[in-house]
Order: structure tokens, then sequence, then C-alpha cells
């Protein structure tokens, strides 16, 4: 199974989280299927690998309703 890519983008409005986002999968392809998030109050405290676990489980909960 290939390692899920994600993007943790800080400090970024929401609009430029946006456009940085569709800015990355146009310029990489391979990141067609990377997993976005932003930062937050609460996940800023967080563990890396608890942050990039729960980004990946979203990611995929997100893909599969998607497919329904």
């Amino acid at each position: 199974m290939e390692e899920q890519k994600i993007v943790i983008l800080h400090g970024f409005t929401p609009e430029e989280a946006l456009a940085a986002m569709r800015a990355l999968k146009s310029a990489l392809p391979s990141a067609s299927d990377a997993a976005f998030a932003t930062s937050t109050e609460t996940n800023l405290g967080w563990k890396l690998k608890d942050l990039f676990e729960h980004v990946a489980t979203e990611h995929q909960q997100y893909k599969t309703m998607r497919k329904a």
C-alpha cells in the first residue's frame, strides 16, 4: 500500500489555502490524491503522527463518501 501524501497548511486564509491546494495539485500530478488540511487551535497541540493519522482517516472517509 502506498503511503498517504499529506499537506498541512498553517497561517493561510481559507482563500489562500484553497489556491495553494489547487496550485499544488496542478503543478504535481502525484499530489492529485494528497490529503490536505489546515492547522486549527485544536490540532496545533497534537503530535505530528496523530495529526497525520487523523487527516489520512478523514481523507479516506471522504473518498469513500464521494464514491457512494
